[in-house]
């Protein structure tokens, strides 16, 4: 399903060379201040063609309020943002429309659909669907009020050095991947619940919506697995729950312990390469030569970190609406 939350509850629509894209959210509190001007630096972070290694396809992206505002604050009711698509090459599409590409939703979604889906861009399954959760991050930002929440690119292919990493996918005229952090200071102690909702576990689900992740890590991550117990727990200095170090990234039991939240999204390579590669011919039934044309990312790792950030912030947003017993209203 398209919908994620149970009180911030964030629903994305539209396709990828449709006419528009957008994101409706239900349960935002009333009297948060919302002006169109408040969603631009993070949609402008997102925009392909504004950097080396991203796609050139360029969209304005400018929010059009459906619903859910007035005189410039949230009215409670449910908030449905559009987003215009106006920079669509669909013939791109039409020449790989029997041979799906390799690493891409392509092949799963026409047999799932029955060849009923919008194939165009890659349609619903396409990276285009994430301006509307930033546009959903920015208003779930603003109910976090002190929370503080950056994302970075930590390595490229391998390489801590960013630029030598794009380099690297250049000169092979491919795609490449990355790991990107997030961290997010000013929680509270005691947002999520054990097992099915713990907090890394609602993060996760997220974070597996963006396109292309392939991996979640908290804290210390996976290296845990090579430390001894009295390494890897975090001594607990104060009544605050402020601890020594922190190797658990901020959440014990599943539940926020007011540390710094610690969590990294390991993203695989663009599956639209210019690489010649082997696919099916669905068509014809045999395997061919395949190359992907037209406008794609070199490296999608580059756009990621305001998608991670909004994720972060939409989940815990939800979280915290939770614990404080679903406010109405945000109090000024």
């Amino acid at each position: 399903m398209n919908t994620i939350g149970r009180l911030f509850r964030v629903n994305i629509f539209g396709e990828s060379h449709g006419e528009s894209v957008g994101v409706n959210i239900d349960g935002c509190p009333a009297g948060i201040p919302l002006v169109p001007e408040d969603f631009l630096p993070d949609l402008e972070r997102r925009k392909g063609g504004m950097q080396k290694g991203t796609t050139p396809r360029k969209e304005d992206d400018l929010p059009i309020f459906k619903s859910g505002l007035f005189n410039g604050y949230s009215t409670g009711a449910p908030v449905t943002i559009l987003f215009e698509n106006n920079n669509t090459r669909s013939g791109d599409y039409e020449k790989q429309r029997a041979v799906p590409r390799p690493g891409h939703a392509d092949f799963v979604a026409h047999r799932k659909f029955g060849g009923f889906e919008d194939y165009r861009g890659g349609g619903s399954f396409s990276a285009r669907l994430t301006v509307g959760l930033v546009a959903a991050g920015v208003i779930a930002k603003k109910i976090l009020r002190e929370v503080v929440i950056s994302s970075s690119i930590l390595e490229i292919g391998g390489e801590e050095d960013l630029d030598k990493g794009l380099q690297r996918a250049i000169e092979a005229k491919d795609s490449i991947g990355g790991i990107v952090e997030c961290r997010v200071s000013g929680l509270p102690v005691g947002l999520g619940e054990p097992f099915w909702d713990s907090a890394e576990s609602l993060l996760s689900h997220a974070a597996f919506a963006i396109p292309a992740v392939r991996g979640v890590e908290f804290g210390t991550g996976f290296a845990a697995a090579r430390m001894f117990g009295s390494q890897h727990n975090d001594a607990i200095e104060d009544l605050e729950g402020r601890t020594r170090t922190n190797h658990a990234g901020g959440i014990v039991g599943g539940i926020t312990n007011g540390n710094e939240l610690v969590y990294r999204i390991a993203i695989k390579p663009t599956s639209s390469t210019p690489k010649e590669q082997k696919t099916l011919n669905w068509e014809t039934g045999e395997q061919e030569i395949f190359s992907v044309k037209g406008r794609h990312d070199l490296c999608v790792a580059l756009r990621a970190p305001v998608i991670l950030e909004a994720m972060t912030a939409i989940v815990l947003a939800d979280l915290l609406l939770l614990e404080q017993g679903a406010r109405r209203v945000w109090a000024k």
